[in-house]
């Protein structure tokens, strides 16, 4: 199978949009395949649209508008009963044009990225094209779909969403985890809460809802997001049949008008797959990992995946950097995985205490939260969404003058560093107007930033591989990009094409080895099997393995 075989996208949700788009963007043919008949467009589903994730769909023509359409919100505040604990606001070391957070319906995210695909003639959708096998080898993959049909593909993306048992299994992937047993009642109503539309509010034992937690959003069109944590034998059509939520609603809004737009009940999962990497077949999003939204880590996390998987793909398929680069999607995004896993595992243990022990040290720590900032920092309502940072990936090549000083404060960014999202800032590229941010630079190929005081590298020749090097003061004469790097006069900066930093260097000659281990992971045990020669499997009896 030739490269200009399509990259087959498992899922047409925003995580697979995300990818499809970001594949023709570095003009490979793409085919959707969804089992769905068409878009299906009930609930606002995922909505905390976080700034990086933003800047990811600015690359592909609808970060800007996503922005534009939703609810900006820029404070977080946690409450224990009627009495304020904390806010916090939100970090951003150099210059995004992007606010920390966006609330905006899934569905409307969903209706922008398919106008997107509408207009990209290397997109391909195919709707009720429901996957029912799937296999590989060396040459590619083929799917097979319930509706007969069979599709090839160089490699494939599979992000199918939450319910992807048949899929996974088809590829061998174990999805161990756990299933919370409290269940949470979401509404979206539409009303008039003056001062709440750029706050997000957490509760913890309000006396409207004692013993558990209450979470509010605010949404585009006057709309509230209201989340309660309730008994598990809880019934929702009880519940309105009693007026009971018609209470529960008003001892949050008041005596004021409202509608409910959406309403829905449902419980947790803490669950990630074994392995991100299947031979040519690369799991993203909810297929890959699912967590508990607090903390907006589900949508955020996935778009993430989709890039990462989508230049790594696509520099393979040019002919950029061997097939082991795609080894490097699992290492990097599983452990974001995990960390995600970890972070919003402690939210839950926290929000649903497992003993009375644990219940009693939470109401010791809310309790003293009042009055003591040191018990603040244990209380958790949800570490909010932050890109991973790649300090272990086998791309990066370490700086032991930036050692990672692991997680950062709530609210803040690491410190730009080996591995790390660089800070974004205006820049200033000769010859080419379109061009305004560094991140907008950075997500052309390899980029590489000379201080003023360090000769410039001598790259091999690197064949038709994007590659661009700038001195800093020439992109930005201010000064603010090498404030907002930390950079020193005679350091050297190599970017990846996600905009994470590869490596900080201070002699020219190291960066052409920087620059090669970018592009491809270090050799594995060559007793290991190799990874690439994989197979899939089927999702149903009788349907051929090639």
């Amino acid at each position: 199978m030739t490269a200009t075989a399509p990259v087959l996208v498992l899922g047409a949700g925003p995580v697979g949009q995300t990818t499809a788009l970001l594949l023709a963007r570095w003009g490979l043919p793409v085919v959707v395949l969804d089992g769905r008949d068409e878009r299906d467009l009930i609930g606002s589903k995922a909505i905390c649209q976080q700034r990086d994730v933003l800047d990811v769909w600015d690359a592909v023509g609808v970060g800007a508008e996503v922005a534009r359409r939703g609810v900006t919100w820029t404070t977080a505040r946690t409450f224990h009963r009627d009495a304020e604990l904390f806010s916090f606001q939100f970090a951003d070391r150099g210059r995004s044009p992007f606010p920390p957070f966006v609330n905006i319906s899934q569905c409307e995210t969903e209706r922008l990225l398919d106008e997107r695909i509408a207009a990209e003639p290397l997109v391909e959708d195919r709707w009720g094209h429901r996957v029912t096998g799937i296999a590989q080898d060396d040459s590619g993959v083929w799917v097979t779909c319930a509706n007969g049909a069979t599709v090839r593909g160089s490699y494939a993306v599979a992000c199918a969403g939450p319910r992807s048992d048949a899929l996974r299994s088809a590829l061998g992937l174990t999805f161990e985890g756990e299933t919370f047993d409290d269940h949470f009642l979401i509404c979206d109503i539409r009303t008039d809460l003056p001062g709440w539309e750029t706050e997000r509010r957490f509760y913890f034992d309000p006396e409207w809802n004692p013993g558990r937690q209450v979470l509010i959003h605010s949404c585009p069109d006057s709309t509230f997001r209201i989340d309660w944590q309730v008994p598990p034998d809880f019934d929702l059509a009880a519940e309105e049949a009693s007026g009971g939520l018609d209470r529960r609603i008003r001892q949050v809004i008041g005596d004021r008008p409202y509608d409910i737009v959406w309403k829905s009940v449902y419980r947790f999962h803490s669950r990630v797959v074994d392995r991100m990497r299947v031979g040519r077949v690369l799991v993203a999003g909810d297929a890959a990992h699912l967590v508990s939204p607090f903390g907006a880590r589900g949508l955020n996390s996935g778009v993430l995946d989709a890039e990462n998987a989508a230049w790594k793909v696509a520099f393979v398929l040019r002919g950029w950097a061997a097939e082991s680069l795609l080894d490097s999607y699992h290492d990097e995004r599983h452990a974001a995985a995990l960390e995600n896993i970890a972070v919003t595992g402690a939210t839950m243990r926290f929000l649903v205490p497992g003993s009375e022990e644990e219940a009693r040290r939470r109401l010791d720590v809310l309790e003293r939260a009042a009055t003591d900032p040191r018990a603040r920092a244990e209380v958790d309502s949800g570490r909010l969404a932050e890109p991973f940072w790649y300090v272990d990936s086998p791309l990066t090549t370490p700086d032991e003058r930036r050692p990672f000083p692991g997680r950062p404060a709530r609210g803040d960014v690491p410190v730009p560093a080996p591995g790390v999202l660089v800070p974004d800032c205006p820049v200033t590229v000769p010859g080419r107007p379109d061009v305004v941010r560094l991140r907008q630079l950075a997500r052309e190929g390899v980029t590489v930033l000379v201080g003023d005081e360090a000769d410039p590298p001598e790259l091999p020749d690197l064949g038709d591989l994007p590659v661009s090097v700038h001195r800093m003061g020439d992109l930005d004469p201010s000064g603010l990009l090498g404030e907002a790097l930390g950079a020193r006069p005679d350091e050297v900066w190599v970017l990846r094409p996600d905009a994470h930093v590869a490596a900080v260097l201070t002699r020219s000659a190291d960066v052409a080895p920087a620059v090669a281990r970018l592009l491809a992971s270090p050799q594995k045990d060559p007793r290991a099997p190799h990874r690439s020669q994989a197979r899939g499997g089927t999702l149903h009896e009788g349907l051929a393995v090639v």
